[in-house]
C-alpha cells in the first residue's frame, strides 16, 4: 500500500534546531542509526519497539522516549496496529544553556539522560505542547523558547548524568579520536585504515571495540554521519544532486535510499517539508 507509512518534518520558525517529526507507520522499519540532536518523542498509538542503550524497548501509548545525541537506536511498530508517534529534535548547542540553568550552573553543561523510556505525564504534557506550538506555526518565539525549557527542566528533574568536562577512559579516548577523524573527512573517501591510524588501534581491535561502545560498524557510522550531514545541507537549500556526490553517495538513487532508511522519506520529500 502506497501510503500505508507517513513522516512529516516541521521545522520551529523561531528556535533555531528545533524540528518535529510526526510519523504513522504501518510497513517501515528504521535501520540503526543516530542523530547530532535530543530527540524526545511520545508515542500517540500503537506500539514502538525499538534497541537502543543494549536493548530492546516497547513503548505503548502516552509513554515518553528519549535519545541522547549520538545514541544509537531503531524502530518499527510492534504488535498488530500501525504506530502513530511524533518526535521533537533539539541541537545540543541550543539546549545546553537550559540544562545549565535547569541545573542551578552558571555555565553550559553536557547532560545526558539515564532512562531511554519514560512513563512520565509531566513530560509527556511538556513534549506535546511544545509539539503543538512548532507543527501548528502558533505563539511567539518566547512561547517557543519556554515550552522547550519545560521540556528540559522536567527532563533534569527526572536525572541523568551531568559534566561540564566529560572525564574519558582511554577506549573512550581512542574512539573519541577515531570520531573526530571521521567527521573531519566526511566529503573524502576515507578508509578502514585511515580511521584506525587516527585512532592508534588495530584494525581488529578497532572494529571490536567501536562496535561493543556504539553498537553499529564504522561502516554504518560513516554512513550515517554523512546522511546527518547531508541533512544539514538540505536545510540551507543545497540542491540534491550537488549534496550527494559531495558526501560520497554514488549517485542520487543511491543518497535517496541510504536517506530514506533513517528519515522515512527521500530528501527531495524532506526538503519539500522543511521549505514550507
Amino acid at each position: 500500500m502506497a501510503n500505508a507509512s507517513r513522516f512529516q518534518f516541521i521545522k520551529s520558525q523561531h528556535v533555531p534546531t528545533l524540528t518535529v517529526l510526526q510519523a504513522a507507520i504501518k510497513d517501515f522499519s528504521y535501520d540503526r542509526h543516530a542523530h547530532e540532536e535530543f530527540a524526545f518523542g511520545v508515542t500517540l498509538s500503537g506500539r514502538q519497539d525499538f534497541f537502543s542503550g543494549g536493548q530492546f524497548h516497547k513503548s505503548p501509548p502516552g509513554n515518553v522516549i528519549l535519545f541522547n545525541p549520538e545514541e544509537v537506536h531503531d524502530g518499527q511498530p510492534g504488535g498488530k496496529h500501525a504506530l502513530d508517534y511524533l518526535m521533537v529534535y533539539a541541537h545540543p548547542d541550543q539546549v545546553k544553556p537550559l540544562f545549565a540553568d535547569a541545573l542551578g550552573r552558571e555555565h553550559a553543561t553536557d547532560f545526558r539522560s539515564n532512562q531511554t523510556l519514560i512513563q512520565d505525564a509531566q513530560l509527556r504534557h511538556a513534549i506535546l505542547e511544545l509539539a503543538r506550538l512548532v507543527t501548528s506555526q502558533t505563539g511567539s518565539c518566547i512561547d517557543q523558547e519556554n515550552a522547550l525549557y519545560r521540556v528540559i527542566e522536567r527532563t533534569v528533574q527526572l536525572g541523568g548524568i551531568s559534566q561540564p568536562s566529560p572525564v574519558t577512559n582511554r577506549p573512550d579516548t581512542l574512539l573519541r579520536l577515531a570520531k573526530e577523524y571521521i567527521h573531519a573527512h566526511l566529503e573524502s573517501d576515507m578508509s578502514l585504515d585511515d580511521i584506525c591510524q587516527a585512532a592508534h588501534l588495530s584494525k581488529y581491535h578497532f572494529l571490536r571495540l567501536f562496535r561493543q561502545h556504539y553498537g553499529i560498524t564504522p561502516h554504518q557510522y560513516v554512513i550515517n554521519c554523512r546522511i546527518n550531514a547531508a541533512r544539514t545541507a538540505l536545510d540551507v537549500g543545497a540542491p540534491l544532486n550537488e549534496v550527494a556526490l559531495r558526501f560520497g553517495f554514488a549517485d542520487l538513487s543511491h543518497f535517496n535510499r541510504r536517506f530514506k532508511r533513517i528519515y522515512g522519506m527521500t530528501p527531495h520529500q524532506y526538503q519539500r517539508d522543511i521549505a514550507r
